[in-house]
C-alpha cells in the first residue's frame, strides 16, 4: 500500500468550497420552501443506523455498504438512503394515526465506489416520502411537487419520465415464464443498454410472436397514446392492472397541468431499487449523463418495519442538480471595510449596522492585507477607514 499525501482524500469523497456551497445551499432552501408549501414537514436520521434493520432495507447493494462495528459488537452502516431510515422512524415512532405523512429530508448518504469515476462515495439528498396513502392520487402529487421543486430551481428543460415496475414484471412474466429470465432481460433495461436487449431477446427460444412483443416493448415511451400501444401487447389481461394506474395518473397530472409538458411516459424504465411495487420516475437534464432525481412507490417496504402501508416519494441528487443548472448568476453582493486600528470601534459600528440592514459585510484589519487591489477584486465593494498610522501601513 503506497504511503498518502496529506491532502489526500478517501476515494470518492469531496470538498465543497465557498463558492460552490452558497450556490448548493440557495437551491436546497429554495426546494426546502415548495416542499414546505405544499406541506411536508422536515425531519432529520442519524448518520449511522444498525446493518440489520435499514442496511438490509435498503436495497442497496452490500458491496456499496459503508460498515463498522460498535462497542458493542453490532454492525452499524452510514446511511446509503433516506427512504429506509424514515420508514423506520414512520413505523416506529409516527404512524398512530390513519392519516397519511408528508415527511421531507435534506441529508447526505454514502454509497462505496470500488472505481471513482466520476461517481461520489458520498452526496446530499433532498426529497420526500408520503406515508400511509395508497392512491394514485399521492403518486400524482409526488410528481407534481418533484416538477415544482424542480423549476423553483430555475432548470428550464428537464423530462421526467414515468415508468410502472408492475407492469414490466408482470409483461416479462407472462412472456419469460421465470424470475431468472426476467432479471436477466430487466438488466438490459437498467443499463439503458437497448442493443444488448434486442440481443438477447432474437436468442431466447421463443415463438417469433412472443419476441416481437418484447421489442415492440421498447417502443412504449410518449404521452397518453402509449397506454393503448401497452394494452395490444398483452395477453391474459396481465398487466392491465398497472396500465389502469398510469392511464389515471395521467388524468391527475393533466389536472396538475403537467401531462405531456415536462412529463412522458417510458414504461421500459426499471430502478436498481428493489423496493420499488408500482408507479416511478426519473428526471433527466442538461448534459447530465445519470438521473438528477428519482422516485416512485414501495408499498413493501414498511412491512420490514412492522407497518402493512402504502408509501411513495422521491429523492434529488443535488450534485447532479447543480451540473445541470450550471453557473448560477445573482450572487448577493459582499462588502469589505478595511480599518486601521485607531478606527476599529468606527468599523465595527458600521459593520453592524450594515448586516442589520441585511448587508454581507467582512472586516478586515489593513495590517493583515499586503496587497490593497487583491481585495477590490476579491470584494464587490471595499470601504476603507483608515487614519494616518494605517495610511503608512496601506503603502
Amino acid at each position: 500500500m503506497s504511503r498518502l499525501f496529506m491532502f489526500e482524500k478517501p476515494l470518492g469523497m469531496r470538498d465543497t468550497l465557498p463558492e460552490l456551497y452558497e450556490t448548493k445551499h440557495s437551491v436546497r432552501t429554495a426546494i426546502s420552501e415548495v416542499m414546505k408549501q405544499w406541506g411536508y414537514q422536515f425531519m432529520e436520521t442519524p448518520t449511522l443506523e444498525y446493518y440489520e434493520t435499514v442496511g438490509a432495507a435498503s436495497a442497496i447493494l452490500d458491496q456499496q455498504l459503508f460498515k463498522l462495528l460498535d462497542q458493542q459488537g453490532h454492525t452499524l452502516v452510514l446511511r446509503p438512503d433516506m427512504t429506509s431510515p424514515i420508514a423506520r422512524v414512520a413505523a416506529s415512532k409516527l404512524l398512530k394515526e390513519d392519516l397519511p405523512l408528508r415527511l421531507a429530508y435534506t441529508a447526505n448518504v454514502f454509497r462505496a465506489q470500488q472505481r471513482e469515476g466520476g461517481r461520489p462515495a458520498e452526496f446530499e439528498q433532498i426529497g420526500v416520502e408520503c406515508i400511509g396513502d395508497s392512491t394514485i392520487s399521492a403518486d400524482g402529487e409526488s410528481i407534481a411537487l418533484l416538477v415544482d421543486s424542480l423549476t423553483e430551481t430555475g432548470l428550464e428543460t428537464f423530462q421526467l419520465s414515468v415508468g410502472h415496475i408492475g407492469f414490466v414484471q408482470e409483461f416479462f412474466i407472462d412472456i419469460l415464464g421465470t424470475e431468472e429470465r426476467v432479471k436477466a432481460l430487466t438488466t438490459f433495461l437498467y443499463e439503458k443498454n437497448y442493443v444488448g436487449y434486442k440481443e438477447h431477446v432474437k436468442q431466447l427460444t421463443l415463438s417469433s410472436i412472443d419476441k416481437q412483443r418484447l421489442l415492440d416493448f421498447l417502443k412504449l415511451r410518449g404521452g397518453e397514446e402509449v397506454i393503448d400501444s401497452a394494452v395490444k401487447l398483452l395477453e391474459n389481461g396481465k398487466g392491465k392492472s398497472a396500465l389502469l394506474e398510469l392511464k389515471q395518473l395521467w388524468e391527475i397530472l393533466t389536472d396538475y397541468g403537467q401531462a405531456g409538458t415536462k412529463v412522458k411516459f417510458d414504461l421500459t424504465l426499471v430502478s436498481h431499487m428493489s423496493y420499488y411495487t408500482g408507479i416511478l420516475f426519473e428526471v433527466y437534464a442538461g448534459q447530465v449523463g445519470f438521473p438528477i432525481a428519482s422516485g416512485g412507490r414501495y408499498d413493501r417496504l414498511l412491512k420490514k418495519f412492522g407497518k402493512d402501508t402504502g408509501a411513495t416519494g422521491f429523492a434529488i441528487r443535488l450534485d447532479r442538480l447543480l451540473e445541470a443548472l450550471g453557473k448560477i448568476e445573482g450572487k448577493e453582493p459582499v462588502q469589505c471595510i478595511l480599518f486601521s486600528s485607531e478606527r476599529r470601534k468606527e468599523a465595527i459600528t458600521l459593520a453592524a449596522q450594515k448586516r442589520y440592514e441585511g448587508v454581507k459585510v467582512v472586516l478586515q484589519d489593513i495590517n493583515g492585507v499586503t496587497d490593497i487591489d487583491a481585495c477590490t477584486k476579491l470584494y464587490d465593494e471595499v470601504v476603507m477607514l483608515v487614519g494616518n498610522a494605517g495610511k503608512e501601513s496601506a503603502r
